[in-house]
C-alpha cells in the first residue's frame, strides 16, 4: 500500500524521472506535470474525476515553468480550500536568497536547489508527510499540548518547559515559540515570524527576529540547537523523530 500520493510539477524531464523514480522506491504514488497551467487544472479537478482519484498529500513544484509557473501555483494552493494545509516542496535553480525567499513567502514549506543530491531530497520529503500527518492528528484532536523532544509547549497555559521545568520567556519569544512548533521542520522567513509577532503599534523588525531568538537559544540552554539558522532566509524547528 503506498504511503501516499505526490504530484510532481516539473518540466525538465531528467529531473521528473529521477524524483518520480526516487519516490515510487520510497512506496509514494507519483503523479508527473510538466506545464503550470495543466497542474492549475488538475488541482481544481474534483478528485473522483482525476485519472488517479488518489488525493494529493504533497507538491513538489518547480519555481521555473512554462505556462504559470511555481510560484504562482504555490499561492494558488495556499489559497485554495481543498489544498491551503498540503505540504510544498519548492524546487529551484535559483540560488539567491532573495528567490528563496519569495517562495517561502508565497507559502512553501521547504525549498531543495538543483542540482541536489537525492538522499536530501528524500529526507526533504520524509520531513514535510510526517508533519502533514502531526497537522492532520493536531487538527482532529484540537490539541492544545505540543512536544517536541524534551521540550514541551502548552498553549492552554502560555507556557514552555523543559523537562517538566518552567522557562521564563518574554511575550515576543513565547510567539515564536508558537510560530515554530505548529510547523516543526518548517522554514520561516524573517518576514513571516515578524508577521506573526508584531502586536499593535510595536514595530517589530528582521533584527529584533534574530535578537529574539538569540535569546531563545540562550534560555533552552543544550537544547539551543533545536533552532537552525537557515543562512539569509530565516530560521527552522528541527523534527524530532
Amino acid at each position: 500500500m503506498a504511503k501516499g500520493h505526490i504530484l510532481v510539477v516539473e518540466d525538465e524531464r531528467d529531473i521528473s524521472d529521477l524524483l518520480k523514480l526516487q519516490l515510487q522506491s520510497m512506496d509514494y504514488q507519483v503523479t508527473v506535470i510538466e506545464n503550470g497551467d495543466s497542474a492549475l487544472e488538475l488541482i481544481q479537478t474534483p478528485v473522483e474525476q482525476r485519472e488517479n482519484s488518489t488525493p494529493i498529500d504533497l507538491y513538489i513544484l518547480d519555481r521555473m515553468l512554462p505556462g504559470t509557473d511555481g510560484l504562482e501555483i504555490c499561492k494558488f494552493l495556499r489559497m485554495y480550500r481543498q489544498t491551503k494545509e498540503k505540504p510544498i516542496l519548492m524546487v529551484t535553480a535559483l540560488t539567491e536568497p532573495e528567490h528563496i525567499i519569495e517562495g517561502l513567502d508565497a507559502g512553501g514549506d521547504d525549498y531543495i536547489n538543483k542540482p541536489f543530491d537525492i538522499n536530501i531530497l528524500a529526507a526533504r520529503v520524509r520531513s514535510l508527510m510526517r508533519r502533514s500527518t502531526q497537522m492532520e492528528k493536531s487538527n482532529a484532536t484540537t490539541e492544545e499540548v505540543i512536544t517536541l523532544g524534551p521540550i514541551t509547549l502548552d498553549m492552554s497555559q502560555c507556557k514552555v518547559s523543559i523537562d517538566g521545568s518552567d522557562l521564563d520567556l518574554t511575550l515576543s519569544e513565547y510567539k515564536l515559540m508558537v510560530a515554530f512548533f505548529h510547523q516543526p521542520g518548517k522554514v520561516l522567513t524573517r518576514n513571516q515570524l515578524v508577521e506573526f509577532i508584531q502586536d499593535g503599534p510595536v514595530h517589530v523588525t528582521d533584527r529584533t527576529i534574530d535578537t529574539h531568538v538569540f535569546g531563545l537559544r540562550k534560555k533552552l540552554g543544550d537544547h539551543s540547537e533545536l533552532i537552525e539558522t537557515i543562512r539569509g532566509i530565516g530560521y527552522r524547528v528541527k523534527s524530532y523523530v
